[in-house]
């Protein structure tokens, strides 16, 4: 199977498998992938979701000795002027998408990780975008998503040069959050996906949602939007009763964190009592 899918904890785990070829999007791939993530979003027993490769890449793009080859007729290209149904590497979703990578992406397999809701990358993780070097052009949204973490200057150094950016270097710059060895990457991953699959999907859904939407406006309107959609949700669906079951259990969480950090030598504010 071109990728693999498995459950467990209200946590799912996609990993591309086709290893012998860098995980390069073959069309089979690249139907199955967008198909998963619909299937998993409807799915009540997901709450998070991890995509990964197979080592030793994360996605090599396209396959270009395909697109060199069988791929270049007028009959195989998508030539209609109509707009795709979606636009990125993933239909439309609420359940929050982890991009856990574990080696190069790149081209398309770059894309497909900046439509991740964030990124932790291994050690052995790297980037680059050589849509300008194989005769391609971004198609998935690496001209808006790229800028948006990285900076129009970095974003267009990366594409116009083809140059691989390592995962030092990606966090540095903003485009993914964490480096970790490699071997501790899926369990960071997952562990993160479990933070979230804590917490109700529907609170989860909504403040993504807002994010989203927040980073479509500007000024005035971004804060004024913030403010019209926090106050429809404390007046229509904020639930005290549960606010005061779990609330316990938040306080003491916060606890542990700080003790923690204490004993790491770190300090940290002392969490607040709500």
């Amino acid at each position: 199977m071109v990728l693999l899918v498995d459950v467990c904890d209200k946590v799912a785990l996609m990993t591309l498998n086709r290893p012998e070829a860098r995980n390069a999007l073959s069309p089979d791939l690249a139907a199955a992938i967008p198909e998963a993530v619909a299937e998993l979003d409807a799915r009540p027993d997901v709450a998070a979701i991890v995509i990964t490769g197979a080592d030793p890449a994360f996605c090599a793009g396209f396959d270009l000795k395909r697109l060199a080859t069988t791929g270049t007729s007028r009959a195989e290209r998508n030539t209609s002027t109509e707009p795709p149904p979606y636009w990125g590497p993933f239909p439309p979703h609420t359940t929050p998408i982890i991009g856990a990578v574990n080696g190069p992406a790149v081209t398309g397999g770059f894309e497909l990780a900046l439509g991740c809701d964030f990124l932790i990358a291994s050690e052995r993780a790297r980037f680059a975008d050589t849509h300008a070097r194989v005769g391609l052009m971004p198609g998935w949204g690496l001209t808006i998503r790229l800028p948006q973490l990285i900076g129009p200057a970095r974003a267009l150094q990366m594409s116009v040069t083809g140059e691989f950016v390592d995962g030092r270097r990606a966090c540095d710059w903003g485009l993914v959050n964490e480096v970790v060895p490699h071997d501790e990457l899926l369990p960071r991953a997952m562990d993160i996906a479990r933070q979230i699959a804590d917490i109700p999907a529907v609170y989860v859904a909504e403040v993504r949602d807002m994010y989203r939407e927040m980073a479509e406006l500007d000024g005035d309107a971004s804060y004024a939007r913030e403010h019209t959609r926090a106050r429809a949700w404390m007046d229509n669906r904020f639930d005290q009763a549960r606010l005061a079951e779990v609330r316990q259990g938040i306080v003491d969480r916060g606890r542990t964190f700080v003790a923690d950090t204490a004993a790491d030598g770190t300090t940290d504010p002392q969490p607040q009592e709500a």
